[in-house]
């Protein structure tokens, strides 16, 4: 709860910097994430976890407003929604990838699955 990360990342040619906190949280079932500062108006990141006959299904809400007024609603229409739709896809493809394999694993604990030590 209230920790927050900042990351820099490329869309449409222009270098971005973003940063949310974590805004509300019940381990192990929830947490969201809002914007604290970027380049939208405002953004809510809900990611919703439940059990299903032991795997784990993840549910991703995002609800974001565009800046920029009538002109960020036409991107929205135009756009940056199905932008926006197939980057969390994207990113959800590679969590699963990193949970299945134990890459996720290694990240936490700095060891390959082998046991040797990795620098991250």
């Amino acid at each position: 709860m209230d920790e927050s990360v900042t990351w820099r990342a490329r869309h449409f040619g222009v270098y971005q910097t973003l940063t949310s906190r974590i805004t509300d949280f019940n381990n192990p079932i929830f947490f969201a994430d809002e914007m604290v500062s970027g380049a939208f108006r405002s953004f809510r990141h809900e990611h919703h976890f439940i059990d299903s006959e032991g795997v784990t299904i993840m549910t991703d809400i995002f609800e974001y407003r565009s800046p920029m007024g009538i002109l960020g609603l036409l991107a929205d229409k135009l756009f940056l929604k199905k932008y926006m739709t197939k980057l969390l896809v994207e990113r959800n493809s590679i969590v699963k990838e990193f949970a299945e394999s134990g890459k996720g694993k290694e990240l936490l604990t700095g060891k390959n699955t082998n046991g040797s030590n990795f620098k991250r």
